[in-house]
């Protein structure tokens, strides 16, 4: 295992499982339970679980029920196309194992089953699901040892392999930078989707770099050009045209997301959004 990998692992580890940042189950919270009933309120019930609406209706207090339901079945899917190796800060590779780590330890902390995918052109691994800490460390060093240099997002096939080989109605995280064409309508019929996008600043908002060589790690094709004001413009236009056009498909399936930067802290921002 790579230095790398085990710093990312005893970092997010220390933050799911320890007091560093509260006592909280897990990032999934309320996602294992399912609504039965309403009562009245009960001195010491929790207020979150109030009722307002029957609450305002009926003029005294009301509380939900709620009755638990098996355990999750947690599926974290990453896009692991060459795009990834590029970062200002760190690769976003890097933080994509970092994001994986943390679902991972957090499923296992709340007794769900936790399952990893890691495709590119193609698929490349998909573990069996697991309550075993190692199976999240081998997810990361899985990540961290991949070389995605050369091999272009295959969307349509990412999906389509989610769809057919995860069986059972799952919270399904998709990790990558969605940069291209993707299609989650039919995925989000079957699952709960979470999206997280990774991304680096400079990607959203690059400076002009002059005559320059650069290298498509997709492709592995290069570039020799001048990287002008017009140039960044039309990059700028088509990455604004992207991401309009899956914020948009987002909301019309339904699919909650958070975009992660690589200089952000990952465990703060998944936090804010899944709470």
């Amino acid at each position: 295992m790579t230095k790398t990998a085990k710093k990312i692992i005893l970092k997010t580890r220390k933050q799911v499982f320890g007091d560093m940042l509260g006592n909280n189950s897990s990032l999934f919270n309320g996602q294992g339970f399912e609504f039965t009933e309403l009562r009245e309120y009960i001195y010491g019930d929790d207020i979150r679980k109030i009722d307002w609406k029957t609450t305002a209706k009926l003029g005294r207090p009301f509380v939900k029920i709620y009755k638990e339901e098996r355990e999750l079945n947690v599926v974290v899917a990453t896009m692991m196309n060459g795009s990834v190796e590029f970062g200002t800060v760190r690769q976003k590779s890097e933080l994509i194992a970092e994001v994986v780590s943390i679902l991972g330890f957090s499923a296992i902390k709340n007794s769900d089953k936790f399952s990893y995918m890691l495709y590119a052109d193609r698929l490349y691994h998909l573990s069996k699901p697991t309550k075993k800490l190692f199976g999240v460390n081998r997810a990361v060093e899985e990540i961290m040892k991949f070389e995605a240099i050369g091999k272009e997002a295959n969307f349509k096939g990412f999906v389509d392999t989610l769809f057919a080989r995860v069986k059972k109605r799952s919270l399904v995280f998709i990790i990558s930078d969605f940069i291209g064409d993707i299609d989650l309508k039919l995925l989000s019929r079957k699952h709960d989707i979470f999206a997280v996008i990774v991304r680096d600043r400079f990607e959203e908002n690059p400076q002009e770099l002059g005559y320059i060589q650069l290298l498509d790690m997709e492709s592995s094709s290069r570039f020799e050009g001048n990287i002008d004001g017009a140039t960044i413009k039309r990059y700028r236009e088509a990455l604004y045209q992207n991401d309009n056009r899956l914020y948009r498909d987002f909301k019309k399936n339904g699919i909650r997301f958070a975009k992660i930067y690589t200089d952000d802290e990952p465990y703060i921002r998944l936090i804010k959004k899944m709470r």
